[in-house]
């Protein structure tokens, strides 16, 4: 989930009223939300540079690091935090959104020209007017776009938010799409004029801005901004122009966002203007932008009507397993920033109707409605109890049932229970046949295709704990197939380890043996197809000669031995591991 660093004296500010950090942490949690982590500013910077943490002084602001849920975009600055928690605490009325009395005729105008559809064809408006910044409110509206850009706009590459300061610009406004050698302005925090393409060659070496470069560099047309007198506002997704700048002196604030999809930009400029309304002159107040497109279609935005969902009162009690009146279901949906009526069907049953507000876009189904009951009412205080209607016994599933049963029997015989992530980097699993595309990092580059990895790398971390070491996993792998419809299937594996100066093969293979006399399989001579044997292997990544195969029912399931001294070097093992892994699914 996002977290979103706030200032804790700024926040109280703004909800207007103080508690300790015990109480904090208690409403985060009454909210549905979780107060992550308490620090300052500069204990962030130290960490970062692994400085001394003790060294602190008394002047330093207390940070407050929040865990929001991903859909409540509306959450990702302290405006929208401090706004849903004073209506959560009743010391607010839930704020109605509106916009300007514009007549159409004089509304500023954004024409979208036809070439746009080839790279970036949508773009969405908005103007905030008589808005006052300072230096906290000024950071939090940069800061509020780049979380959006983070989230909801995947890296830039769905919607692209540009911000200007209106007074400098002229409308009526145009968004073409031209090649790069047509394109000349002098973008932010820069003084020389430059060509797009140059801007490209030039932002490669910016650690901010090259990762975005890839969206528009190999499309033969950039999409671009411009004003009537021609000044360019924005390269999208890239860069705005420095002529139009916001600063701490912006009293009108022009918005525009351009887009791959529709929908999300509507609802990241809902975002943008219903959390920052808050600073204009006329409090919650927008003014709208009509896009005219070159086929003469045109719509005007922002849209800040309210929508309804109609909810049964009878699925929203029966599904969180308490009994309420609808009168006490409305109160509720209050406090979560939900309009909420009482309403009857024709067939005499109670239902609610919810007035969605546009800094709720995370409402799309009764389910959701249902989630906000629950969490205003609190998760604490709803009675145990068992499902109303069962269908049938509950049983856990065939396979999880067995792979506990032969945990608990690995574990009975002196093993440790590890878990490591499913995901790994290439560099511990060169074997791993599905990638991942987008990896936020480099530990995060695969799915694994054996617990091989995750275990050797657990012990090479606790390498100086008492020998031997005695460690196993029941998880999944991930390998690919042409049968399944995603290409790739999830396979339940077991693996064990044994670690110390005496590991050897008689250790690992008497845990095989344990571990099949669980499952009830009887050990065979080679080539009889009713219980398991083993056959010689040739495995890499085990000694020569120390290995084996698991054969059951003809099939081959597993393997252990001796694990190569080779491989235990690039885990940083110095004792001999003996090391078993079969798959558990072959048993059902």
């Amino acid at each position: 989930m996002p977290t979103v660093s706030v200032g804790r004296d700024r926040l109280f500010a703004a909800i207007a009223r103080n508690y300790s950090d015990e109480e904090f942490e208690d409403l985060c949690f009454r909210f549905g939300i979780e107060l992550d982590d308490i620090t300052t500013e500069k204990a962030i910077i130290r960490k970062e540079k692994h400085l001394d943490d003790d060294v602190s002084t008394d002047d330093e602001e207390i940070i407050y690091k929040i865990e929001v849920p991903a859909n409540r975009y509306d959450l990702l600055c302290l405006e929208g935090l401090a706004q849903a928690l004073r209506v959560f605490e009743g010391l607010q009325e839930i704020p109605t959104y509106n916009l300007a009395d514009v007549h159409r005729d004089s509304m500023m105008k954004m024409h979208v020209k036809a070439e746009t559809s080839s790279i970036r064809p949508f773009v969405v408006c908005a103007v905030l007017r008589g808005v006052t910044f300072d230096e906290a409110r000024y950071n939090s509206f940069i800061d509020l776009q780049d979380r959006l850009h983070q989230n909801i706009c995947r890296r830039r590459t769905l919607v692209a938010i540009g911000t200007h300061d209106l007074d400098t610009i002229q409308g009526p406004f145009t968004y073409e799409a031209l090649s790069p050698e047509q394109i000349n302005f002098v973008p932010l925090k820069q003084v020389k004029n430059f060509r797009a393409d140059e801007l490209m060659e030039f932002y490669k070496s910016d650690l901010k801005l090259k990762k975005f470069l890839h969206i528009i560099a190999e499309s033969p047309v950039f999409p671009v901004i411009y004003d009537s007198k021609r000044t360019v506002l924005s390269l999208p997704p890239i860069i705005n122009g420095a002529h139009s700048a916001i600063s701490l002196k912006t009293k009108n604030v022009f918005i525009e966002c351009t887009a791959t999809d529709l929908t999300k930009a509507k609802i990241v400029l809902n975002t943008m203007v219903t959390m920052f309304s808050v600073y204009c002159k006329k409090k919650y107040e927008v003014e709208p932008v009509e896009v005219v497109y070159s086929d003469g279609k045109s719509y005007v935005c922002p849209d800040l009507s309210l929508y309804d969902v109609d909810v049964l009162l009878s699925y929203i009690n029966d599904t969180i397993g308490i009994s309420l009146e609808a009168d006490e279901v409305t109160h509720l949906l209050q406090k979560m920033q939900l309009h909420a009526n009482k309403s009857d069907l024709v067939d005499d049953r109670c239902n609610v109707r919810v007035s969605v507000p546009p800094t709720r876009s995370d409402i799309l189904h009764p389910c959701d409605v249902m989630e906000d009951v629950a969490i205003a009412f609190g998760y604490n205080e709803i009675p145990k109890r068992m499902p109303a209607r069962m269908p049938a016994p509950v049983k856990p599933l065939a396979l999880n049932e067995l792979t506990d049963l032969i945990r608990s029997e690995v574990a009975m015989n002196g093993f440790t229970e590890v878990l490591n992530w499913i995901l790994c980097s290439r560099k511990d699993d060169p074997s791993a046949t599905v990638v991942i595309e987008n990896p936020r990092s480099a530990d995060c580059e695969v799915v694994r295709s054996s617990l091989m990895p995750g275990i050797l790398k657990a012990v090479g971390h606790n390498k100086d704990h008492r020998k031997p070491i005695k460690v196993f996993e029941a998880g999944d792998v991930v390998t690919l197939s042409n049968t399944n419809d995603v290409g790739a299937v999830n396979r339940r594996q077991l693996a064990a380890l044994h670690c110390g100066a005496k590991s050897g093969f008689e250790i690992i293979h008497s845990l095989v043996d344990r571990v099949m006399v669980v499952v009830g399989t009887p050990f065979v001579t080679v080539g009889d197809n009713s219980g398991y044997y083993i056959q010689r292997a040739d495995n890499p990544e085990f000694l020569s000669g120390r290995q084996a195969n698991i054969i059951y029912k003809g099939q081959h399931i597993g393997t252990f031995g001796i694990v190569h001294p080779e491989v235990l070097d690039k885990f940083d093992i110095p004792d001999p591991c003996a090391y078993m892994e079969l798959n558990i699914e072959s048993f059902l």
